[in-house]
This record gives structure tokens, sequence and C-alpha cells, in this order.
């Protein structure tokens, strides 16, 4: 490792996942292109820093753009995955398979609304000794304000759960390679990224950015995927659900006992509860719980299911 405040340029690779980006690799890759210039005339950067982008299995013309651009600049990779992967894989293999030959590996979505402006602060951070630089969003106006309210409510309840988590913070950080070495450890199938760097420890920093519209193309994740993105990450990186489960559990226990000591005592004093709607709003109320509960324990067993098959997290087709 390099010494906290030595004059030194990194050699850096960019990670791109592309998912169905035609139109959007080229102008983003040149935008990045032009930023790792920019930072080897700040000394920061080596001139052999590149971009790696990684097509998780798109079906438009995603992969032919980057096979332009390798062969066009030079300065460009491409990895292909066979089959698509998701987000989280397809970060880890650029990941993975680029960590041998950079010192500073940085990941960024491919339509740029995390701004690439600060990647000049994180390297800087670097070159202070932070292993691991989070881009964390402070505006994120853009988006709308359902999003928003979500955003927030997620990020608070992961903080709530695990206080390493770093709020308002996406997939856009970068890490040195032995923080990458150390993350290709964890073998396990259902991927919480921005759970595992916390994790992982080391000195760290944050970059403050606005959130940025996107130049081009839409964006690939619904309401719905957003919302199954928050339930992946809740319940990989955390049993919190479980202990509701068990919560709710005890929560009614007690309430029956409660109304079973009513019940008995009304009959005792020759008042009797009458009416078969409170006990059918009761049946219901306790079979939804279980239902609810159940659901929650078997998301757990699906996932632990998942991780006793050891099926690969990505397979790489091509490379160019």
């Amino acid at each position: 490792m390099n010494q906290p405040g030595q004059s030194v340029s990194f050699k850096v690779c960019i990670v791109l996942p592309c998912r169905d980006e035609q139109g959007v690799v080229i102008s983003s890759a040149r935008v990045l292109l032009s930023e790792l210039d920019s930072l080897q005339a700040a000394g920061l950067a080596h001139p052999e820093s590149y971009l790696c982008c990684v097509d998780d299995g798109s079906r438009d013309g995603t992969w032919m753009e980057i096979a332009q651009l390798a062969a066009e600049t030079g300065r460009v990779r491409g990895i292909k995955l066979s089959a698509r992967f998701g987000h989280p894989n397809a970060l880890i293999a650029g990941l993975f398979t680029n960590r041998s030959q950079a010192d500073i590996l940085i990941t960024i979505d491919a339509d740029l609304q995390d701004d690439h402006a600060v990647l000049r602060a994180m390297l800087e951070h670097h070159r202070m000794g932070k292993r691991v630089v989070y881009g964390v969003r402070v505006d994120r106006k853009v988006d709308g304000g359902l999003k928003r309210l979500l955003a927030s409510i997620f990020y608070r309840v992961m903080h709530a759960i695990d206080h390493r988590a770093v709020r308002d913070h996406a997939d856009f950080r970068s890490a040195d390679s032995g923080v990458i070495a150390d993350l290709e450890r964890f073998g396990e199938v259902n991927l919480y990224l921005r759970g595992l760097f916390p994790l992982i420890g080391y000195p760290s920093a944050e970059v403050h950015f606005t959130r940025q519209a996107r130049h081009a193309g839409q964006s690939k994740y619904s309401y719905l995927k957003l919302a199954g993105l928050a339930w992946q990450g809740i319940t990989s990186f955390s049993t919190a659900p479980l202990r509701m489960v068990f919560v709710g559990g005890l929560l009614m226990s007690l309430l029956a006992i409660a109304l079973g000591a009513w019940v008995v005592a009304a009959r005792l004093t020759g008042n009797p509860i009458e009416g078969w709607a409170s006990i059918a709003l009761l049946l219901l109320t306790f079979s939804s719980i279980n239902l609810i509960s159940l659901g929650i324990i078997g998301e757990y067993v699906g996932k632990i299911y998942q991780e006793v098959k050891q099926r690969p997290r990505y397979i790489i087709e091509a490379t160019v």
C-alpha cells in the first residue's frame, strides 16, 4: 500500500455494468475516458488506466458498441456475460476480473446519473490512505417525490438494522485491489454490495454529489423492481424480519391470553360475549399474521436453498 499523502498515480479501472444501454454506453465511455485524461493530467491516474464495460445479457446492440469502443480507443475492455445475472453480479464480474490489473477499481452506472466529477476527490482520498470511498447522494431532485420518499425510508431502515450502512449510497464507490480481494472471499449468492463493503471495514471516506438527470435512455428500475431490490437488501444482510416474526407472535400470544381471560370473566359474570363478527375478525387476523410469518420464513429458506446449490454468480461468454 502507498503511504498516506504520497504523491502517486493510480492505475484505475472504472467498471460500468450495462444492460440494454445501446446509444448510452458510447457517450458515457467517452465522458469517462475524458475524465481519466483529466485525472492523468492531475497526476492521480496512471496513463494505463481504462474502462471495463460488463454486458449483463443485453438484448440490443450494447455488446457491439462495447466492442467498437474497445477497437477504437484501446482503453476500453469488455466482458459479455452469457445471460442476465443481475446488476450486483455484473459488478463483481468486472471487479474480480480486473482486480489484479488495477490499483483502484471504481463502479458507476452507465447512465452517469452519479456525478463522475467527484472521481478526482475519490482518488485524493485514496492518496491520503483511504481504502474505500463511497459516493453519497445529497440531492436527488431529478427523481420523483415518491421515489425520494421510498429511498429515504429504505436507507433509514437499513441504517437502523446496521449502523455501518452508508445512507444515500448506492453502487458508486471506489476501492483498492486489496479490498476487492477480500470481497472475493465472500462466496454468498445473495449479494448486497452496499452492506458488504462497510462490513469489510478498512479506513473509508465519503464524497457527496448531486444526482444528475439520465442523459439518454430510460431507467430499468420500476417501483416494483426497486421494492424487490430493497427487500433483497434487507433479507440478504439481516435477520431482523425473522426477529419481527417472533416479536409479532409473542404479542399475538399475549393478546390471545388477554382475550381468553376476558371471555372467561364475561362468562363467570353472566355477560357472555355474543356475535360471530368478532370471532371471524380474530380468525382472519391470526390467519393473515401466520401466512405473512410463513412467507418471511420461506424467503430465508429460499435463500438458504440458493446458497447451498453453489451455482456460479456469473458466467463470462466473451471478452474484448
